[in-house]
C-alpha cells in the first residue's frame, strides 16, 4: 500500500515537472515575433532598413515556420522530442541574444531566421509531448500551454518598449528575451536524460509508415490551420488601422485590439479543455467560424457601429488556434504520429497563410478602402468552417 502511494506520488511529481517544462517552452514561442513590432522604427533607423525589408521582416516568421517545421519529425525520431526541444531552445536563445547586435540588415534577418528556426521545431513537437505525457488530459494541457504562449507574446509586445527606454537602446530591449529561453532549459534536462532507442521502437517504425500527406483528416487540419492563421495575421496586422480609418481614436483602437488578444487567454483554455472531453469537435469549429463571419461582417458593415462587439467576436474566432492544436494532438493515434501530423498541418497551413496579409494590403491599396479586403477574409472563413467540420470528426490518423 505504501509502495503504491509512493509510486502515485512520483507519477504526479513527474507529470508536474513535464507540465512546467511545457509551459516554460510555450512562453517562448512568440517572443522573437512580438518583440520586434514595438521597436520596428528604431530597428529601421539603427540598421538603415528600408520599408520593403521591414515588410519582409514581418513575413519571415510564417515562411520559417512552414519550411523548418517539416524537419522536426525526422529529428524527433532520431534523437527524441525532448532533446530536440532543448536544442531548439538553445538555438532560439542564441538567435535572440546575438540578433540585435548585428551590424547590418542582412545579418539581422539571418539571425532572425536562426531564432525562428528554434521556435518552429518546438512548435511542432510540443503537441506530441502532450499526447505522450498527458494522453488523458490532452485538451486541458493544450489549453494551458496556449495560455502560456499568449502570455509570453503579450508580455514581449508590452514590455519591449519600456525595457528599451530603461536601457536606452533598442538592442537591449530585444536581447533581454533570450534570458526567457535560457530559463526554460533546465526543466527539459531531466526529460532529455530519459532513455531513447529509436532503432528498436516499434511505435516509431509504425509511425514511419504513416502517409500523413495522403490522409483526408491531415489535410482538413492543414486547411483549418492555414485559414485560422490567415485570420489571425489579418487581425494582428490590420485591425487597429481598420478601426482608425473608421474614425475610432488611436487609443480606443489599441484597446480594442488588446481585447481580441486577451480574450483568447481564458477562452482558449476553456475551449481546449472542453474539446478534449468530446469525441467530435466539429460543431465547436463551426461555431467559431460563425463568430468570425459576424465579426468580419460587422467590420465590413461599419467598424465604428459596434466596435466592442466586433472585437469580442474576433477574439472568440481567434481561439481557433488552441482548438487546432488540440485537434492535432487528438487526431494522432500515437505521439510519433502526432509529431508527423503536427509538422504537416502547421507547415502546410503556414504556407497557405503566407499570401493572406499581403492580399489584404494590396486590395486596400487598390480600392482605398476596407470592404474588398474584408470580403476576401469573409470568403476565407467558409473553407475554415468546412475544414473545421472534417478535422473535428472522431477520426484518428
Amino acid at each position: 500500500m505504501v509502495a503504491a502511494e509512493e509510486d502515485l506520488t512520483d507519477k504526479r511529481r513527474g507529470r508536474a515537472m513535464v507540465l512546467v517544462a511545457l509551459l516554460l517552452a510555450a512562453v517562448n514561442l512568440r517572443l522573437a515575433v512580438t518583440s520586434v513590432g514595438p521597436v520596428l522604427d528604431e530597428i529601421r533607423g539603427g540598421l538603415g532598413m528600408s520599408s520593403t525589408t521591414a515588410g519582409l521582416l514581418t513575413s519571415v516568421p510564417v515562411v520559417c515556420f512552414a519550411a523548418v517545421g517539416f524537419t522536426a519529425p525526422r529529428l524527433a525520431r532520431r534523437f527524441g522530442a525532448s532533446r530536440v526541444i532543448i536544442v531548439g531552445l538553445l538555438v532560439l536563445a542564441a538567435g535572440l541574444a546575438v540578433r540585435p547586435f548585428a551590424p547590418g540588415t542582412a545579418l539581422f534577418l539571418l539571425l532572425s531566421l536562426v531564432a525562428l528556426a528554434g521556435i518552429a521545431v518546438v512548435n511542432v513537437l510540443l503537441p506530441s509531448v502532450v499526447k505522450d505525457r498527458f494522453p488523458d488530459r490532452v485538451g486541458a494541457t493544450t489549453g494551458l500551454y496556449t495560455v502560456a504562449l499568449n502570455v509570453g507574446a503579450t508580455t514581449a509586445a508590452a514590455a519591449t518598449v519600456p525595457i528599451t527606454s530603461l536601457a536606452g537602446d533598442w538592442r537591449f530591449g530585444l536581447a533581454i528575451w533570450a534570458a526567457v529561453a535560457v530559463l526554460a532549459l533546465p526543466s527539459w534536462l531531466p526529460l532529455a536524460r530519459e532513455p531513447f532507442t529509436p532503432a528498436t521502437s516499434e511505435e516509431i517504425k509504425t509511425d514511419s509508415r504513416v502517409r500523413v500527406g495522403r490522409n483526408p483528416t491531415a489535410w482538413a487540419l492543414a486547411v483549418y490551420f492555414g485559414m485560422q492563421s490567415t485570420s489571425a495575421y489579418v487581425i494582428i496586422g490590420w485591425l487597429p488601422q481598420i478601426y482608425r480609418d473608421a474614425g475610432v481614436s488611436a487609443e480606443e483602437a489599441g484597446i480594442l485590439f488588446a481585447v481580441t488578444s486577451f480574450l483568447g487567454v481564458p477562452l482558449g483554455f476553456g475551449l481546449s479543455a472542453l474539446a478534449g472531453r468530446m469525441r467530435s469537435q466539429s460543431w465547436i469549429a463551426v461555431g467559431l467560424g460563425v463568430f468570425g463571419l459576424a465579426g468580419y461582417g460587422g467590420l465590413w458593415w461599419d467598424p465604428a457601429a459596434a466596435p466592442w462587439l466586433w472585437a469580442i467576436f474576433l477574439g472568440i474566432v481567434n481561439t481557433a488556434f488552441p482548438l487546432v492544436l488540440t485537434l492535432i494532438a487528438l487526431r494522432g493515434r500515437t505521439p510519433g504520429t502526432v509529431v508527423r501530423l503536427s509538422a504537416f498541418a502547421q507547415s502546410v497551413g503556414y504556407i497557405m497563410a503566407i499570401p493572406g496579409p499581403f492580399l489584404v494590403g494590396a486590395l486596400h491599396d487598390a480600392t482605398d478602402g476596407w470592404r474588398a479586403p474584408l470580403t476576401l477574409v469573409l470568403c476565407l472563413i467558409v473553407p475554415q468552417i468546412i475544414a473545421g467540420w472534417f478535422a473535428g470528426r472522431d477520426r484518428q490518423v
